[in-house]
């Protein structure tokens, strides 16, 4: 179990192109469709976690993931996994990126590769917004949050206390309407 942990998050950690958010559907596509360690929901439920937890996305998924599978060694396992190859990759492109960083065909591998971050980091989010059922309001609330956080430079910690504050009142309020019914 230990050793095909390792495997999955350090094939993910070398593969993956523009940082931890997109490696969300590939840890989806191995952890929930081809070894079904886990459901859809709780896979939502825990990106939803990690993503508000403080520190690296990757890294939060890993350890809650490798949680789930395998305890606590399953956490360490995973978070390993998850950095190493990614650090000995940098480890070599810092070594010889200073070198190379003025090349005409290493810019223009760079400019190609940039969209392909972008797509990567959309496509979980529509994915998660589809599950999620997102209608007008919920899409207008994320909507709102992100020209928040691009436009107007606030903090997104200031918007996860507001989403939490927002959505215990709206709890509160329905369960209070429940009750009087």
């Amino acid at each position: 179990m230990y050793w095909k942990l390792f495997v999955i998050f350090a094939k993910i950690g070398a593969f993956t192109i523009g940082g931890g958010v997109a490696m969300i559907p590939l840890i989806e596509r191995e952890i929930v469709y081809k070894n079904k360690w886990m459901s859809d929901e709780d896979f939502l439920d825990m990106i939803s976690i990690a993503q508000s937890a403080p520190g690296l996305i990757a890294v939060n998924v890993a350890i809650f993931i490798g949680h789930k599978i395998a305890g606590i060694r399953g956490s360490i396992v995973a978070t390993v996994a998850s950095v190493l190859p990614p650090f000995i990759i940098i480890l070599l492109v810092a070594a010889v990126f200073t070198t190379f960083k003025d090349n005409a065909t290493v810019q223009a591998v760079f400019m190609g590769i940039r969209p392909a971050v972008v797509a990567l980091i959309a496509a979980p989010v529509i994915r998660m917004a589809i599950k999620n059922r997102l209608n007008w309001i919920t899409g207008s609330i994320a909507v709102a949050a992100t020209a928040l956080i691009a436009f107007l430079k606030i903090s997104p910690v200031w918007i996860i206390v507001s989403a939490i504050t927002a959505g215990i009142v709206i709890a509160l309020t329905r369960q209070d309407k429940e009750v009087r019914k």
